[in-house]
């Protein structure tokens, strides 16, 4: 009888398994997969240089990874719940650690782009199973010092990213970007089968055709969005059929999810205002994001000739300023709310890329760009700060679980959409062949993502309800504590 109870949520329970082990095991975990959500992109030139990509290859590279991720990471959940959390965690390690080495084995940029697709199978299944394993093994006491190490980790790797694919790829080799992630893995498998505790979820029914749809429906608008960069303009019938198969299909999945007895997504959700918000929010906020961090890194390598790890020290400013800012922004979320707070970071993102958008140039000095990463950097730690509890309070606490995971995948699908749209506006007006042709191009994309985070403010505005799950003011909501069990963290800076 306590196996059973064990088994089924109290992971903790099980002898032998420390708290401080498990803090360790699931952060240094959340630490690799977040690495390699940006340490990727500093090498992009040289990937494009190696392996001869084009534009929209290099795009692959980077969605492949964001769109497996996005579609599969609450079925990962699922399948935790169903087959055993610990279980399905270390298989999730081992798929991500074998994906990485086929990674750096990569002959082509086609096979890379297959085997980042299977890395992100991999992180959609370690990572919203990393904080439900930590949850449960963390006594209610230690459990905020827990999340807290997590969390830092977790933003280090993202601070850390561009930084540590540029020193890499310059005194290494960019094979090696993939390459760190095999020995951390092999170490982490076998330590997780050992130091964590088992555990199963009270729902543990898949939705496997609703996770085909979403999957395919996704792929073919991001691959419309992709196509429109080079192959005919958004005019094109392969672009504008994909993109049509690609809402038809969404529209198949929400039909799905409105009927099944078991759903991974309940649409029932959306009709809460607060809830909406939160994940149009969430989305447009990566659409402008990462469609700027892929062409930035590219301008400052191809067109201001910087090296890999100079471009990596100088994106610092905007990646890593999170780590000095978040935990004032978490407190002033505390004092005011977390809406203004997110309000606000968003407006100074799009304030940010503004900025860009008009000193840009082939020859515009670090100097010149600086304002624009202090502004980006200060406004993701601003929307980020505040974004798990306004998310967790936006909902009743027996849906805080799903709702943490539909924020998250959000995020990941709208980085997925941004690098698609802002690349195919940037090789609309621009291209590759000169200093002035690149920011012909860079600028009107740099505009599309101000815009993204213009209207994105205006959604968060939504972002409150009438009364929480408690019955008490929507002011208050927005101070509620966090989950007990959510799927996945927001990342610091983008995941």
């Amino acid at each position: 009888m306590s196996t059973d109870k064990a088994a089924v949520g109290g992971g903790a329970a099980e002898a032998g398994k420390s708290p401080g082990t498990t803090t360790l095991i699931t952060g240094l975990t959340a630490f690799m997969a977040g690495l390699d959500n940006l340490v990727v992109v500093t090498a992009l030139p040289t990937i494009r240089e190696k392996l001869g990509g084009s534009l929209q290859d290099l795009e692959w590279t980077v969605n492949a990874y964001t769109l497996s991720f996005a579609v599969l990471m609450m079925f990962g959940a699922a399948l935790g719940d169903r087959f055993g959390r610990r279980r399905v965690f270390t298989a999730g390690l081992l798929l991500f650690t074998a994906a990485s080495a086929a990674a750096a084995l990569a002959p082509g940029i086609g096979e890379l782009i297959a085997a980042r697709a299977v890395q992100g199978a991999g992180a959609a299944i370690i990572m919203p199973l990393s904080l439900t394993l930590l949850t449960h093994a963390v006594p209610a006491a230690k459990r905020g010092a827990a999340l807290g190490v997590y969390g830092a980790l977790n933003g280090l790797a993202i601070a850390g990213g561009p930084l540590v694919g540029g020193v890499v790829v310059e005194h290494m080799s960019w094979q090696w970007v993939f390459w760190i992630n095999v020995p951390v893995g092999l170490l982490l498998a076998p330590a997780a089968w050992r130091g964590l505790a088992e555990s199963r979820g009270a729902n543990s029914r898949l939705d496997v055709p609703g996770t085909l749809l979403v999957s395919i429906g996704i792929l073919g608008l991001v691959h419309g969005l992709i196509r429109a960069g080079g192959h005919g303009g958004w005019g094109a019938w392969q672009v504008v059929g994909s993109l049509l198969a690609g809402v038809v299909v969404v529209a198949l999945f929400v039909l799905w999810e409105r009927r099944s007895s078991a759903p991974m997504l309940p649409m029932g959700m959306f009709r809460n205002r607060a809830f909406s918000a939160v994940n149009a929010g969430g989305l447009l906020m990566s659409v402008g994001m990462y469609g700027v961090v892929f062409l930035i890194t590219q301008f400052m390598q191809t067109i201001q000739h910087l090296s890999p790890a100079q471009a990596g020290v100088r994106m610092l400013a905007w990646t890593a300023m999170p780590l000095l800012v978040a935990p004032v922004a978490g407190i002033l979320s505390d004092r005011i709310g977390g809406r203004p707070v997110v309000v606000f970071g968003l407006a100074l993102m799009a304030a940010g890329f503004a900025y860009w958008a008009l000193v840009m140039s082939p020859d515009v000095s670090y100097a010149g760009q600086l304002p624009g990463f202090v502004l980006g950097g200060v406004g993701v730690a601003c929307f980020f700060a505040p974004l798990l509890n306004l998310t967790m309070s936006s909902v009743a606490e027996s849906e805080q679980g799903i709702a943490s995971g539909s924020t998250s995948a959000t995020q990941e699908l709208g980085a997925a959409l941004g690098v698609a749209l802002l690349a195919g506006v940037f090789s609309h007006s621009g291209g590759y062949t000169s200093g002035r042709d690149f920011v012909d191009g860079f600028v009107p994309a740099l505009w599309v993502g101000a815009a993204a985070m213009a209207l994105g403010a205006v959604v968060m505005l939504f972002a409150t309800r009438p009364a929480d799950a408690q019955g008490r003011p929507g002011g208050g909501a927005e101070r509620a504590e966090p989950a007990r069990e959510a799927a996945e963290p927001a990342p610091v800076a983008g995941s």
